[in-house]
């Protein structure tokens, strides 16, 4: 056991290929015959997006479909809460994409970086450890971010920490798909109805409800194999209770989730499949509709993630080569890490009449424990400076999180020609963010060389509100704004060899953000409109540690988006159609900045950056058995202006990292009979262009441009009675794609860390509801 203070210990066991670059031509071509990413736009989606109940039993769902193919040939309407309204997808002015989870599990995915895989311009960082991320749309994000630039929800609660001090920015909720409806992918700033963090857009996971008159469940199963690694499984349950006709409903969902590895170590510690993951968790739902116009909705939802190490090779910078090989890196301790969630939650509604009012109350707790083998950066500088012989050098790390969230709202009913919301939105943020170093010499002796613990405080009070006037019934405009004000104290406590003796520093900061809305929608018709939208994003800033030559604070950043779309359902519904251009103003950038003199590092203002981009997705339905997809995005993001600490001097101002200039993805389902039976094949394959691990010229870690990728993912269904049976190949060509780096101990010597792509992996499922 390590003691890394007096409140918390950590308990750790000691034990590619550059794909060639996809040409735009096909990608092109099938835009123009109106090819969305995939399961994006064609959603099952109840007329009312509040309500949802357990996924139809597959035979039912066959049935189903059978008795409509004589009917309709037209793409399902989707209708989305973004805007805390309940309304088409194609009506509200932002680009959102809705993501089925019940097409994703069929798919084979088991984590973020899979979810968001044919997202075109969002792009999932996993720091190299699964279960943990950094996402970025639109290129908005600076790469080892201080907090997140794009917002997560689950429902209507605000998760996550919104302070740099709580690792919000590399703590994305990766949430199991068991018993999700479906997650909305909104692009560009939300600053105005959802707050803090929401700068390049938001993650809306929507849960199924209780139901609250029929009896109903499904169970799932299923297992994967993957080529030169381990096997894969997953198994998981739903069961919907009618408590009361009509009055009350409860839910429950359990599922466990084992990901088996596939990258091996090659010494000092050799061992095989290293990166194995498990997940497991639950949530419980409970409904109450005591009378008409009441209801109220208690959930309580639990996951813990276990990952025996990273999904990492390694890479010398300097020859672009391989240390080992593209499925193997060299380790001298394991790389565990552990993570938690837990939220408790209430929502509540209540119709007014004249307007809806709703309360939403949370509490959260999160939870990172992580060990990184810090041996080949701290083993060569202890040899040259004090002459120390290592055999290993674990750097321990945990992130705690308290928070506690709530927001009363007041939306309008949806008559006459002036719509208005208003809210107030309170948050309580406790966090200790802590790190230790333990040299381990010859025999095993350990020598301590580092530890720290930053324990935090984060408050913040908020008030917004929008207003729409319908001038016309085909001309509507809607303006809004959001009044934010925060507080913030920590503390820094150090002690060790590195840290040159003890030490323990207070600040705090306190400053108020605002943030506005303003758009202008046109209706060409029934089917098409088009839209311009004028919206700013911001992160707080926050209290630096009180050294000579360090700022005492450093302020919000602010985001400033010009968009204007077109959305349209045309061909009597058979082809939708997504398409922006956007122009994005980011100023005072957070970054860690660096003082060569003092040689340490601290959050600056670092700087301005422009992005200007365009983006389309489609989705085209000839007829009832084919439907074609395809999401494409060009962006372009770069430094504008630039503080010192940032940059070596004299080097010209980068692109911003971890931003492809070109990505896209296309995609063909085929549904028909066998046998009876319905059935249905599908592929996808997406590619993104070269990307910038971190700032070219950065004085703080080394870049690594990382080259385009292409991958291809199939799959097959069919249903047998109540019983639905998947098979997928994720990967085919097994292709060695390269999804992220850190650099970080390249700056000292050692190899980057890549992330690989898994290989070619081969799964099967099974499930059945009742």
């Amino acid at each position: 056991m390590i003691d890394v203070d007096s409140r918390r210990s950590l308990k750790f066991r000691s034990t590619g290929d550059q794909a060639p670059r996809m040409r735009l031509l096909p990608l092109l071509i099938a835009a123009a015959c109106g090819a969305v990413a995939i399961g994006a736009r064609a959603q099952n989606a109840p007329a009312n997006a509040g309500e949802s109940s357990a996924a139809p039993a597959p035979g039912r769902a066959a049935s189903a479909a059978a008795a409509a193919a004589d009917k309709t040939e037209t793409l399902e309407t989707v209708v989305v809460s973004v805007t805390r309204r309940r309304e088409v997808i194609r009506e509200v002015p932002i680009q959102v994409d809705v993501l089925s989870a019940r097409r994703l599990e069929d798919s084979g995915a088991t984590a973020l970086p899979d979810y968001m895989a044919n997202q075109a311009g969002v792009n999932v960082n996993t720091g190299l450890v699964i279960g943990n991320a950094t996402v970025s749309i639109r290129g908005v994000g600076t790469g080892p971010e201080t907090s997140p630039t794009v917002g997560t929800y689950i429902d209507d609660v605000s998760f996550g920490s919104s302070s740099s001090y709580g690792a919000g920015g590399v703590m994305s909720l990766d949430m199991a798909l068991m018993d999700l409806k479906h997650i909305e992918v909104l692009r560009g700033p939300q600053g105005t109805l959802y707050g803090a963090g929401a700068m390049g857009g938001m993650l809306k996971y929507i849960t199924n409800q209780p139901d609250t008159e029929e009896f109903s469940g499904n169970v799932r199963a299923g297992v994967s194999f993957t080529r030169k690694g381990s096997q894969s499984n997953t198994v998981g349950g739903v069961v919907n209770v009618p408590l009361s006709a009509g009055v009350a409903g409860l839910r429950v969902s359990l599922f466990r989730d084992e990901t088996g590895g596939f990258v091996d170590s090659a010494g000092p510690l050799l061992a095989k499949d290293v990166d194995k993951r498990t997940a497991r968790g639950g949530r419980v739902s409970l409904l109450l509709t005591p009378i008409a116009d009441l209801s109220v909705k208690l959930s309580a939802t639990k996951q813990d993630t276990d990952v025996a190490g990273k999904p990492l090779t390694q890479l010398d910078l300097s020859t672009k080569k391989f240390k080992f090989d593209d499925v193997t890196g060299s380790l001298a301790v394991r790389e565990p890490s552990k993570t938690k969630v837990e939220l408790l939650a209430a929502e509540i509604e209540y119709d007014l009449r004249w307007a809806k009012f709703a309360s939403i109350t949370s509490s959260q707790k999160s939870s990172l424990d992580q060990r990184f083998d810090a041996t080949l950066t701290y083993g060569p500088l202890l040899a040259a400076a004090a002459g120390l012989t290592v055999e290993a050098v674990p750097l321990d790390t945990f992130v705690d999180v308290r928070k506690k969230t709530q927001e009363f709202r007041l939306t309008s009913q949806s008559k006459g020609d002036f719509l208005w919301l208003a809210g107030v939105f309170y948050t309580d943020e406790t966090a200790d963010n802590g790190q230790e170093v333990v040299a381990t010499l010859p025999g095993g002796a350990p020598f301590p060389l580092f530890t720290s613990s930053i324990p935090s405080k984060y408050t913040e009070k908020a008030v917004y509100g929008d207003v729409t006037w319908r001038i016309l019934p085909t001309l509507s405009a809607t303006v809004g704004a959001r009044l934010s004000r925060n507080n913030q104290t920590f503390t820094q406590n150090t002690s060790g060899l590195l840290a040159g003796g003890t030490t323990s520093r207070t600040n705090d900061s306190e400053e108020t953000s605002r943030t506005y809305l303003a758009t202008v929608s046109y209706a060409l018709d029934p089917r098409s409109n088009v839209y311009f939208r004028a919206a700013s994003g911001y992160r707080p800033g926050g209290p630096n540690v009180a050294l000579p030559g360090v700022p005492d604070t450093f302020s919000h950043d602010t985001l400033v988006s010009y968009e204007a779309g077109y959305k349209a359902d045309l061909l009597d519904k058979r082809l939708s159609l997504q398409t922006a251009l956007y122009n994005i103003r980011w100023n005072d950038i957070q970054q860690f900045c660096v003082d060569m003199t003092l040689g340490i590092s601290y959050i600056c203002n670092a700087g301005k950056a422009n992005i200007k981009g365009a983006e389309l997705s489609a989705n085209y339905r000839p007829d009832n058995s084919l439907e074609l997809s395809t999401s494409l995005s060009y962006n372009n993001g770069k430094l504008t202006a630039v503080e010192a600490g940032l940059l070596k001097p004299g080097v010209p101002l980068p692109r911003l990292p971890n931003s492809a200039r070109f990505s896209g993805s296309v995609g063909v389902t085929y549904k028909f009979n066998f046998g009876g039976n319905a059935t249905s094949v599908g592929l996808a394959h997406r590619y993104v262009g070269e990307r910038d691990s971190n700032f070219e010229g950065g004085l703080v870690v080394p870049n690594y441009k990382l080259p385009a990728y292409s991958l291809t993912d199939v799959q097959a269904g069919i249903a047998l009675g109540q019983f639905q049976l998947t098979a997928y190949v994720r990967n085919l060509f097994d292709k060695r794609a390269q999804l992220g780096a850190d650099t970080s101990p390249a700056s000292k010597g050692g190899p980057a860390g890549l992330a690989i792509a898994r290989p070619r992996t081969i799964g099967f499922t099974v499930s059945s509801s009742f």
